[in-house]
This record gives structure tokens, C-alpha cells and sequence, in this order.
């Protein structure tokens, strides 16, 4: 998660501190599908279901979502406490069996691409400006529409649909694919 998407997650986490109800729905569907992503990689080989994971973690954020420092970023916060989530159902799960190496080999490797291709596409969104790299992760890397992109970034859709053409024109060129 880059810097920009970090600050508008604590901005609606801020708003929903305030008493937005809107803002609170918004910020819960954004954690869900981070740690959703999250848990994914980490649940496969353990026998977990994912969702137990986000689940719980949604319900430990609203329980301690006064010990979040407003002042800092979200991301760390929410993922310390899916860290934490996942262990305990670890514990509970209290699974001590071998695993022979060939059984997660494949998604080891996938996870290592996975980690390159995050890291590329973060240095491809580094190359953008704010508002280009903002729209770009919103509909590129987190799959939101143009009119969710809009709505969250409190753009109209014309302007939204300028700055994906303009961010991806921009990739392209820097990468030499044109």
C-alpha cells in the first residue's frame, strides 16, 4: 500500500472517529479487502479460511479503534492486528503437523513473484504525479470502477477517466511501451 492510499484510508478512519457513518462503511470495505489480499497469501498451506481472519480482524478494529493514533498511518495498525488474528487461529487451530516441501513450494514461488510484480508496480506509480498515481491504484491496482474511483477520490468521472489515460500513457512511456 503506497503513501496516498495509506493517507485516504486514516482520512476516512479520522472521519469515522468523528461520528461518519459513511466514512466508517467505506473504511471497513477498504480494511476488508486488504486484509482479504493479505490473509490469502498467508492462509493457504495453513488450512485457514481467509475470511475467518477478516472477519475477526474487522471486529478487533472496531473494538480498539480508539488505541489508533490519528496522527500516524492506518496500514501498520490494521495489519498488526490481522498479524495477531492470524496466530490466535493458528493457536487455536493447533496444528503441529509436518509439511512436506513439495506441498507449498508452488505457492512459495507464486508469493516471491507475487512480492516482484508489487514491487514493480510500485516503482511504476512512482514515476506518476499525486493525483495520476491515485486514480491509477484505485482502478488499476485495487479494481474499483470509474465511478467508485470518483467518488473516493471526490472527482468527477471525466476527470477520473483523464488521469488513468494520462497515469498509463505515462507508465507506458517510462517503460518503453508504447
Amino acid at each position: 500500500m503506497d503513501r496516498a492510499s495509506d493517507n485516504d484510508l486514516a482520512r476516512l478512519f479520522r472521519a469515522a472517529l468523528e461520528g461518519d457513518e459513511r466514512a466508517y462503511s467505506d473504511f471497513l470495505h477498504q480494511a476488508a479487502r486488504l486484509v482479504r489480499a493479505w490473509a490469502r497469501r498467508r492462509t493457504g498451506f495453513a488450512g485457514l479460511d481467509p475470511e475467518d481472519i477478516v472477519q475477526e480482524t474487522l471486529l478487533a478494529i472496531h473494538v480498539k479503534r480508539h488505541t489508533w493514533r490519528s496522527d500516524g498511518p492506518v496500514a501498520p495498525w490494521l495489519y498488526a492486528i490481522a498479524k495477531h488474528k492470524l496466530v490466535d487461529a493458528m493457536r487455536r487451530q493447533r496444528r503441529h503437523r509436518r509439511i512436506d516441501i513439495g506441498e507449498v513450494e508452488g505457492r512459495l514461488a507464486a508469493e516471491e513473484a507475487e512480492t516482484a510484480r508489487d514491487w514493480e508496480i510500485g516503482r511504476a506509480l512512482q514515476t506518476l504525479t499525486p493525483g495520476q498515481r491515485s486514480v491509477v491504484t484505485a482502478i488499476s491496482v485495487e479494481g474499483r470502477t470509474i465511478a467508485e474511483a470518483a467518488s473516493s477520490l471526490e472527482m468527477n468521472e471525466t476527470a477520473v477517466r483523464v488521469a488513468l489515460h494520462r497515469g498509463l500513457a505515462a507508465i507506458a512511456r517510462r517503460f518503453g511501451r508504447e
